[in-house]
């Protein structure tokens, strides 16, 4: 893939993060839902209490269900969504969760950076690509002149997969409508799977990662484009493959310049 060499102009601290990427510089709330919960009512006879005496009655208070579903998401705001995500049950990825890991971001930005799960750092903190896959991830960003504030990042689940195993298919069906209610409420200009799994859940397809790169696809749900490249975790384990991931990080700014222009 060739790139003309005046789509963009590096500066010394871009130029900082390509070398610091091994890249050569040259290279082109709706509320939830709540039980109605009736105050009980005290009729026994307590046989030792004196006549006239009142019998003190517990205030049973209302309490807030669990999540159970995710129909007519379309309506919800972000406070609202976030909210049923961190109340959600599902699946049984609760269980084992620390808290659930919503997304980060712009919440009006052009770029859209979908990764696959939160590992054990996100799970922890509550934000996704928070370990070194993160910081490399940050590094790829401010190579584009993008801060991490700039975009919004987000996942395929929203809980942590135990021992980081991929996700199964009935748990990537009950979280993908939080992920496209975000797409909704953003409409991003252009969405970057950061993966394999990513890639194809998001784009309902078996082809692999390699066939999927260097070009434009799309979902039925947006008309925008998404582009698909390497995971930063994967970058950490196969450091020759960054200038590949380059590349579609050029592509993903082209196609956005092209959309603006």
């Amino acid at each position: 893939m060739e790139y003309d060499s005046k789509l963009m102009t590096l500066t010394e601290r871009q130029k900082a993060c390509l070398d610091a990427m091994g890249i050569d510089v040259w290279l082109p709330k709706a509320a939830l839902a709540v039980e109605n919960v009736e105050q009980e009512t005290a009729s026994a006879v307590v046989d030792d209490v004196a006549p006239g005496k009142p019998v003190a009655i517990a205030e049973v208070q209302p309490q807030a269900e669990h999540v159970t579903s995710n129909a007519d998401v379309s309506a919800l705001g972000w406070e609202a969504l976030q909210t049923r995500v961190a109340e959600c049950r599902l699946c049984e990825l609760h269980k084992t969760r620390t808290q659930t890991v919503f997304g980060v971001g712009n919440r009006d930005a052009d770029w859209l950076i979908i990764g696959e799960a939160p590992g054990a750092d996100e799970d922890r903190q509550g934000e996704p690509f928070v370990g070194r896959a993160g910081q490399l991830l940050n590094a790829m960003l401010q190579a584009l002149g993008l801060a991490r504030e700039d975009v919004y990042i987000a996942n395929i689940l929203k809980c942590r997969p135990p021992q980081n195993r991929d996700p199964k298919a009935e748990e990537v069906a009950h979280c993908m409508p939080w992920l496209q209610r975000q797409i909704q409420l953003i409409q991003p200009k252009v969405i970057l799977a950061l993966g394999r799994i990513a890639a194809q859940n998001l784009l309902q397809t078996n082809t692999s990662l390699g066939r999927l790169r260097g070009r434009l696809h799309y979902i039925d749900m947006t008309p925008t484009p998404v582009i698909v490249t390497y995971h930063p975790a994967y970058l950490l384990r196969s450091p020759l493959e960054k200038r590949k991931s380059w590349e579609d990080l050029l592509l993903a700014k082209k196609t956005l310049e092209s959309a603006a222009s």
